[in-house]
């Protein structure tokens, strides 16, 4: 199984925060097309590759927003920090399972399940500090990180077209 450590979930959080951004006013109202800018723009690796600092550089976020926006991370961060070394324990223990003698499958989807139910708990408070992150923020501020969102995917797309 492939590692997937808290500290890459408080990217993706953080990349996640500044798609929900966009996205929660994008839901908010009926969109032209019927497309809208929900958990398809919350793609891993997207938008500013994490740099929540330039996407509020770009919407002018004022100080008590930015520092109410830190704030928001800083908790989620806290909260999910004792996640890294249990899921490291859950890999070692996959790892252990995997090396055996005999291979018990019963044990290996334990394991599974277990890290998965850790996946969805860290998806979760992440997507809560995405909301609260994405409230501090006017609709204006939302509606410009939507439209460079927006943008930058067209250009990821172009890309990966041809």
């Amino acid at each position: 199984m492939k590692s997937f450590p808290i500290q890459n979930l408080l990217r993706v959080g953080t990349v996640a925060a500044a798609l929900a951004f966009g996205g929660v006013a994008a839901q908010a109202q009926p969109a032209h097309g019927g497309h809208h800018g929900g958990p398809a723009m919350m793609a891993p690796g997207g938008l500013f590759g994490g740099r929540i600092e330039h996407m509020l550089d770009l919407v002018n976020a004022t100080d008590s927003q930015r520092s109410q926006i830190e704030a928001i991370f800083k908790a989620a961060r806290q909260d999910l920090s004792g996640q890294r070394e249990a899921g490291m324990k859950l890999h070692q223990q996959l790892a252990t399972l995997y090396t055996a003698t005999n291979i018990d499958a019963a044990a290996i989807e334990a394991v599974r399940v277990q890290m998965s139910a850790q996946h969805e708990a860290a998806s979760k408070r992440l997507s809560q500090a995405s909301i609260d992150a994405a409230r501090v923020l006017t609709p204006e501020q939302r509606a410009k990180i939507a439209e460079v969102m927006k943008k930058r995917q067209a250009r990821m797309a172009s890309r990966h077209a041809g």
